[in-house]
């Protein structure tokens, strides 16, 4: 049995400089509290229909304490100076990057200002909901992993009765359709994207699932049953409702897999050696490297390198803990080939 994870909950409202200055200025008009399974952050919005939630696929009652805050205000619908923002913006990497619309890696948008105050962080800016999932569900993780001796890393997660599989790889390399096609054939879900680790243990982070036409997806999306996203060639994919059965929040991992499917290659499903398992995860998955967090990580830390270093080290060795204690495998499958599908899921489920 895992000892709990306890989130801190968010600071009053009192004493809060920012709120005091630009609240006059601008309207509430939606909240959603979201569950990411091992903490819950509170969005709140001046937009009544705010795009940012359809990234999610769970959410708490509104009286729920949460870890963290997020107030979104978009200028287009209350207009505020930016001389009255600018003094109480916070200063750094990502705050300038922020202000210069570059919020991480390829995400790009309108400039916005960034003003934190705790576990309360309020962004003023147009189109919010691109900085939503993009930039504050990755740095949250990866800040509750560090306050907490945890993994975040971008990995896709199902469980078989032989405990859970962790699929990571390459963009377009395949995770989403074994994934998909893993849970159609009678895995549980756990997570599409993100996860967190401690030892051997994963915990889920709930999200709908984004995708596209392709192979694998274009009967379900031919269907009609999936909404459209936030982008054009989009769909939003709820896998609790898709697949029928609930999703499991926390297991045992059994198997670590890189999937790399290319099909003009031989197929292959082979063992990887401890070290060389590692060096893949190392900037395809641990989220600083992965995600470009490694400033938010130090400034999270009060831009103490001494401190950095320590976190990293002990992250890095967390990581190595859950890659020595679980089967590693790098495969190359068709999961659209029903023989194939079931080999594979045959041999991730052997004891």
């Amino acid at each position: 049995m895992t000892s709990p994870i306890i989130p801190a909950s968010a600071g009053p409202d009192t004493d809060d400089d920012v709120r005091a200055a630009l609240g006059p200025h601008y309207t509430i008009r939606s909240s959603r509290v979201i569950d990411l399974n091992v903490f819950t952050v509170r969005v709140l919005s001046n937009i009544t229909d705010f795009a940012g939630y359809a990234f999610f696929s769970r959410f708490a009652p509104p009286e729920r304490s949460c870890a963290y805050e997020l107030v979104l205000v978009d200028l287009d619908h209350d207009p505020i100076d930016p001389a009255l923002i600018e003094p109480l913006a916070d200063r750094g990497y990502r705050a300038d990057r922020f202000r210069g619309g570059s919020y991480i890696t390829h995400h790009f948008g309108p400039p916005a200002h960034l003003v934190t105050r705790g576990n309360r962080i309020y962004v003023f800016g147009r189109e919010l909901e691109r900085t939503l999932w993009p930039y504050f569900t990755k740095r949250l993780l990866t800040d509750f992993a560090v306050d907490r001796d945890l993994v975040h890393l971008k990995a896709a997660a199902f469980v078989q009765p032989s405990g859970a599989t962790l699929l990571f790889g390459r963009q377009k390399g395949g995770k989403t359709v074994f994934l998909t096609q893993a849970c159609a054939a009678g895995a549980r879900f756990v997570s599409n994207t993100h996860v967190l680790t401690r030892g051997t243990t994963v915990y889920g982070v709930p999200s709908a699932m984004r995708i596209r036409n392709g192979p694998g997806f274009d009967r379900l999306i031919a269907s009609g049953r999936l909404e459209k996203h936030l982008e054009a060639s989009e769909y939003r994919l709820d896998p609790e409702t898709i697949f029928g059965r609930a999703s499991v929040d926390e297991a045992t991992v059994r198997n670590l897999c890189i999937i790399d499917y290319n099909p003009d290659r031989a197929p292959s499903f082979d063992e990887v050696g401890e070290e060389e398992f590692t060096a893949f995860l190392d900037l395809f998955a641990c989220a600083p490297g992965t995600y470009g967090l490694k400033d938010d990580m130090l400034a999270h830390l009060d831009n103490d390198v001494h401190r950095y270093s320590a976190a990293f080290l002990a992250m890095k060795r967390r990581m190595g803990d859950l890659v020595r204690g679980a089967r590693r495998f790098s495969v190359n499958a068709d999961m659209l080939d029903p023989a194939v599908r079931e080999r594979v899921l045959g041999r991730l489920a052997e004891q």
